[in-house]
């Protein structure tokens, strides 16, 4: 009587399950080359797609940095000369060196005079920068509050009660220099702003601030 080889002999454990080996086609290999080429476009594609959008934020970036430095560097508007500047009108540059003011009178005995309000006095430099003579008249010469009101110079007072001063009918030469004062009649609460000099009395003048 012949035994089943399928079955082990009693007290063996049963043997293990035979491995089929299946041997894949050569068509196996194709498609998983082309499975890997398109992994490895698609890996490009969005490679290049990331650099692409990295470059226009950058881009967008440094198209922003204009617009702030046109919104930031504005154009500063020229300052008003102060004292101790020199400034040109005409044939004439002028230095204004101190201001004086809270003054009753000026001048002594019969040169005596006294102020409505009180005096300013402006004490400058005057120098002839053109090719000719010119003449510096201080009646020329304007004083400005800061209320905007325009101040006539007291000639008559400046030329009796002022020593030195140079300011009334001067007929300067080409090069040469004086120094005047401008005696101001004006109220004692004044506020000054600025002087107003002209080398003549039709020219246009030029500002020097005397806010402090």
């Amino acid at each position: 009587m012949h035994s089943n080889p399928q079955q082990p002999p009693h007290g063996y454990p049963p043997p293990y399950p035979q491995t089929v080996v299946v041997q894949k086609k050569g068509g196996g290999c194709l498609k998983a080359l082309l499975i890997g080429g398109a992994v490895l476009m698609g890996l490009i594609v969005l490679g290049t797609a990331l650099k692409s959008g990295g470059q226009n934020d950058t881009r967008a970036g440094l198209t922003e940095t204009p617009e702030h430095t046109t919104q930031t560097d504005k154009p500063r508007k020229p300052q008003t000369p102060a004292l101790g500047d020199v400034v040109k009108d005409g044939k004439f540059a002028f230095k204004v060196s101190k201001v004086e003011k809270g003054l009753s009178q000026v001048g002594e005995g019969f040169t005596v005079s006294k102020a409505q309000g009180q005096y300013v006095l402006i004490h400058l430099t005057v120098k002839n920068i053109g090719d000719e003579a010119q003449m510096f008249s201080d009646s020329a010469q304007k004083l400005i509050d800061a209320k905007g009101r325009t101040f006539d110079a007291d000639s008559g007072a400046a030329a009796l009660g002022l020593k030195g001063s140079n300011a009334f009918l001067n007929n300067i030469n080409p090069g040469n220099s004086v120094n005047g004062i401008l005696l101001f009649d004006v109220p004692k609460d004044v506020k000054l702003k600025a002087v107003e000099l002209h080398d003549s009395l039709f020219s246009d003048g030029v500002t020097v601030s005397l806010a402090r």
